[in-house]
């Protein structure tokens, strides 16, 4: 006997923490490079805006002065004597660099720092009566707009700075929020089917309160949790009834035996015609069973073509005629044509069942009814008894393997017959129902998909 497989511990202990650190930290990476395309895209279109800003202002203070300079120029008519110091005074106070020269290109007049001075120059001509005696260069200084340039962008990267700090803060607190959200109910999944694996049945997520989509994937995995868990029960409940079954035919049947052998008993025909039915009841229970398999690969391949579930019902209804005559119970047939796609010989089986199982819970006198008939795209088959009915707590459960109500405890059979048509039902596309009124009878309805 091998030892179930345990859970390793360690291996995954720690995973939903992981989850949670790397969710944090695709948060925080995100928002920095949010922050960072918004801090590349301020300063490159600020620059820009503040270059075009200083050019305009270059090329308005060269023509500024130029004028100035034209009026010194015109009072001489020349530049020889022209009293530029006022011109280069003034530009000098307010920050700019500035260059004064003839028509030739020569320096007339220029302020002390021009020449060091770096950045861009602009120009504009000095036009006296519409001819130009000259130009005007002029540089800004870090005194002048260029300083203020360089502070704005200096305080333009300092709130850059603070604001992406401020943002990895915000991001790294709501990621550990939102991870935390989301890895709780992963992580109680995670225990949950360790227990499950470790033999605890009963475990289950229960409630949480999670995002939509695992809060459905808790559901989903405790409803698949007692799916399980039921189908367990049934298979228990499988060996336990058959395991009933064989007994006591068995038992008799040992019994029996020794009995001849001991020769307490003589072999004569009723002693051995005994024993005989005690091999058929098993011979019976081991049909159905290999019936129940059958069913079961059926539902895996079946051949479908087109037949008339009034004829299939026909054909059935003849092959139980004898033993409906037999045990006094009338079979009225109402069959209106019906086409589907099916298997026949499935297909078959699941009306002699439905017949059968009609016939043993109706008594003498009785009368069960099978029809068939087409309604819009379904085809219809009904079996219906005037037996003594199924209690309404017990209707739920008909359909289940090996499932036998009160009424059936009195009767011979598997309780395998309506699980396997409902097998098979579905199986066509189809659904098998049940409706029944305790000492009024059952009426067992097959819908199938018309052809």
């Amino acid at each position: 006997m091998t030892d179930a497989p345990r859970p390793r511990p360690a291996a995954g202990g720690h995973r939903g923490n992981t989850l949670g650190l790397r969710l944090a930290l695709a948060f925080l990476g995100v928002a920095l490079a949010a922050v960072a395309l918004i801090a590349v895209l301020t300063a490159v279109f600020s620059a820009a805006d503040v270059s075009s800003l200083a050019s305009r202002q270059r090329d308005v203070l060269a023509g500024t002065f130029a004028a100035v300079a034209g009026g010194a120029w015109q009072q001489h008519q020349s530049w020889v004597g022209a009293d530029l110091k006022t011109v280069t005074d003034s530009a000098e106070q307010i920050g700019v660099q500035l260059q004064v020269q003839d028509a030739g290109g020569r320096t007339v007049a220029e302020t002390s720092g021009f020449a060091a001075a770096a950045g861009p120059t602009g120009s504009a001509p000095v036009l006296v009566q519409g001819r130009q005696e000259g130009s005007v260069l002029v540089k800004l200084t870090a005194s002048g707009l260029g300083g203020a340039d360089a502070i704005l962008r200096t305080a333009l990267l300092r709130a850059i700075a603070g604001t992406a700090g401020l943002a990895a803060l915000l991001a790294l607190v709501t990621g550990l929020a939102v991870s935390r959200r989301i890895t709780r109910p992963v992580a109680r999944l995670i225990a949950v089917t360790r227990a499950m694996a470790s033999g605890d049945r009963s475990a289950r997520a229960g409630e949480i309160k999670a995002p939509g989509e695992l809060r459905e994937l808790t559901a989903a995995f405790d409803h698949m949790a007692d799916t399980l868990d039921y189908e367990d029960k049934i298979r228990r409940d499988l060996v336990a009834s058959v395991a009933h079954e064989l007994r006591t035919p068995v038992a008799i049947l040992q019994a029996g035996h020794e009995a001849l052998l001991d020769g307490v008993t003589e072999p004569s025909p009723e002693e051995l015609g005994s024993l005989r039915d005690e091999v058929l009841r098993l011979a019976r229970m081991v049909d159905d069973l290999q019936t129940m398999a059958a069913a079961d690969a059926a539902v895996l391949q079946l051949t479908r073509e087109p037949h008339d579930l009034a004829d299939v019902a026909g054909s059935a209804a003849d092959s139980l005629a004898r033993r409906f005559e037999t045990a006094e119970v009338t079979l009225d047939r109402q069959l209106a044509p019906a086409p589907v796609l099916a298997d026949e010989r499935w297909m078959h089986q699941v009306v002699t069942n439905l017949l059968s199982n009609a016939l043993k819970f109706t008594p003498a006198g009785g009368t069960v009814t099978i029809s068939t008939r087409q309604d819009g795209s379904s085809a219809m088959l009904e079996v219906a008894d005037t037996g003594v009915g199924i209690p309404a707590d017990e209707l739920p459960r008909i359909f289940d393997r090996f499932w036998r109500g009160q009424a059936a405890a009195q009767t011979s059979g598997s309780g395998i017959g309506l699980a396997i048509a409902a097998e098979i039902a579905s199986a066509h596309g189809g659904t098998l129902a049940a409706a029944s009124q305790p000492g009024e009878g059952t009426r067992l309805t097959l819908t199938l998909p018309a052809a």
